[in-house]
């Protein structure tokens, strides 16, 4: 199940999440998918990565078949000039981004290539 959670007014657009999710993790798999506030991804920074700021996408495995990925969309829109993306290609990178971190990807290369190639078509 794909759970969508908007706290914010940020406009989301219609894009394949279901078809990614289960494409990389089945059908039993959940996700908590949350579109969130400044202050509350800067929260969760805090408390998770002890940084005391926002950032564009955080990803968390709560047990062997639940995640959330948490995306920032104010945060996203100042990055767009810097990756010469539109939010909607950019705001779908970093959910794939997000989804390779729960499956266990680190940075490095192989995610860097994983990325480019799941980003395609969008």
């Amino acid at each position: 199940m794909l759970t969508f959670v908007r706290m914010t007014r940020a406009k989301t657009p219609f894009l394949p999440y279901e078809k990614a999710l289960r494409k990389m993790f089945g059908k039993k798999y959940e996700l908590d998918l949350i579109f969130a506030t400044p202050s509350y991804m800067k929260k969760i920074s805090t408390i998770y990565r002890n940084i005391p700021k926002s950032t564009n996408v955080l990803s968390f495995n709560i047990d062997s078949g639940h995640g959330q990925i948490v995306l920032e969309p104010d945060f996203i829109k100042k990055e767009l000039l810097k990756y010469n993306r539109s939010y909607k290609k950019h705001l779908w990178a970093l959910y794939i981004h997000g989804l390779l971190h729960l499956k266990g990807y680190s940075h490095g290369k192989k995610m860097e290539v994983l990325e480019n190639k799941l980003c395609l078509g969008i």
